[in-house]
């Protein structure tokens, strides 16, 4: 056999040395394989803090937005039986009055002229401007008797009203247990905070407040 002279195992060496670099090393590959695994990781953590955080402004937009528009309130008393019980929470709509004027027959949540704090609820009987009469039972409008088939029972009480400037008389449905317009006279409308419009408590009670038309005099 021909011995090899220098150059061939120069030539060989080479070779094989790039054989082994061309060989993936197994320690490289694994910690490259943890390396992407983590960035992965790492990803998919600050994406669920991501999405995690939008749903958090969402939901706390859309409750400033409903609160804007809108409040709850409960029933406090039995003023407003048969129609709202003691106990019911009711959806009142804020924006009701902003482009409109109250009007007869709305049921309206306001504030208490005897405390702010408190929030009653009753139907608008008189507008400003109005007189409002209570004899044998009947409520008159400008001495128009006025026809309501929602209210417990006839007044048993008597009296009579000018409803003021920028104001609105309320009575209860009740009529004989409420403390209402025929107590402290005329209703600011500054102090009114909205309409009622939905009872949403308890869910057998859920339904639309109903809202009668009530007429009377030269009324809008």
């Amino acid at each position: 056999m021909k011995p090899r002279v220098g150059t061939d195992l120069v030539a060989e060496f080479l070779e094989i040395s790039l054989e082994q670099n061309e060989r993936p090393n197994p320690v490289v590959a694994d910690a490259q394989t943890h390396t992407v695994e983590a960035q992965e990781s790492t990803g998919s953590f600050f994406r669920v803090i991501r999405e995690f955080l939008e749903i958090i402004l969402i939901a706390g937009g859309l409750f400033l937005a409903v609160n804007l528009v809108t409040a709850r309130v409960r029933v406090e008393s039995i003023s407003m039986q048969p129609n709202l019980n003691e106990g019911e929470f009711v959806v009142v709509n804020r924006l009701a009055y902003r482009w409109d004027k109250p009007q007869r027959g709305d049921i309206i949540v306001f504030r208490f002229p005897g405390n702010p704090q408190k929030r009653y609820i009753k139907r608008i009987i008189g507008l400003e401007g109005d007189i409002i009469s209570i004899q044998d039972g009947d409520v008159l409008v400008n001495g128009e008797k006025l026809d309501e088939p929602y209210i417990a029972a006839t007044p048993t009480y008597s009296g009579e009203w000018l409803v003021e400037r920028g104001s609105v008389f309320v009575l209860g449905d009740n009529r004989n247990n409420s403390n209402d317009s025929k107590n402290w006279g005329s209703l600011d409308e500054q102090s009114i905070i909205g309409k009622a419009i939905l009872v949403y408590w308890p869910p057998p009670e859920i339904g639309l407040i109903p809202h009668f038309e009530v007429y009377g005099g030269g009324g809008e």
